[in-house]
């Protein structure tokens, strides 16, 4: 683990962050152990699933920042806020339900917007015809009372295929994702501090890609 860490490091540079993927029990290893060796290596982030995983984290005595990538519930943002969790959002109406609870808490909850730009899992819709109100919508939440967003990410779906077509719908997920940045800052006036879209596949072929932080998740674990 260390190794694959320091390796990841190495071809990284030391101006961009890591985020350690250890979702589902760090893929099966022992998220908690997994967690303690990354902070103890210098990692900057880690990323789970969901709120349980993440608690189970805080309750191992991991303290650096942990990025749930799922849905919580609303009634868990205050425990998010307390304990110090990052939470994704993917769509407007969860920022307005994050919102109206982390008001209603009179704390804030820091969050990172997920935009989806071809996998098609989860995020703010912004391709195509859905450019301009995918950018609006964004630029909304971001100014809801009780959120801080410190940061965007979106995923890519084939970063680490070496077909042409698979590169080609990769450069066209970067360039929506910049492109969405890009507008999403000059409207609200402000940069994103964590700018992240380097999954594995991306960590190992795409250096113009690594932005401010990357999010290495199975080849943190030799894959």
């Amino acid at each position: 683990l260390a190794h694959n860490y320091q390796q990841a490091r190495r071809k990284i540079g030391p101006n961009v962050k890591y985020l350690g993927v250890v979702k589902a029990d760090a893929y099966g290893h022992g998220a908690i152990q997994v967690s303690r060796k990354l902070e103890q290596l210098g990692a900057d982030y880690l990323a789970v699933s969901s709120a349980d995983e993440a608690m189970e984290l805080r309750r191992g005595g991991i303290t650096m920042p942990i990025l749930i990538l799922g849905h919580t519930p609303r009634e868990q943002v205050g425990r998010l806020i307390d304990l110090h969790i990052t939470q994704a959002v993917s769509c407007q109406a969860k920022a307005l339900e994050y919102s109206a609870e982390a008001v209603r808490c009179g704390g804030t909850l820091k969050i990172h917007i997920k935009v989806d730009t071809g996998m098609s899992r989860l995020g703010y819709l912004v391709a195509g015809s859905h450019f301009e109100t995918g950018v609006e919508g964004i630029c909304e939440s971001c100014r809801l009372p009780g959120l801080e967003a410190e940061g965007i990410f979106t995923h890519f779906a084939v970063s680490d295929e070496a077909d042409e077509e698979s590169k080609a719908y990769t450069r066209e997920q970067f360039r929506l994702f910049t492109s969405v940045i890009e507008k999403v800052e000059e409207k609200l006036g402000r940069k994103f501090p964590l700018r992240h879209c380097a999954n594995t596949g991306a960590v190992a072929y795409w250096p113009e890609m690594l932005l401010d932080m990357v999010r290495p998740g199975l080849l943190l674990y030799g894959y």
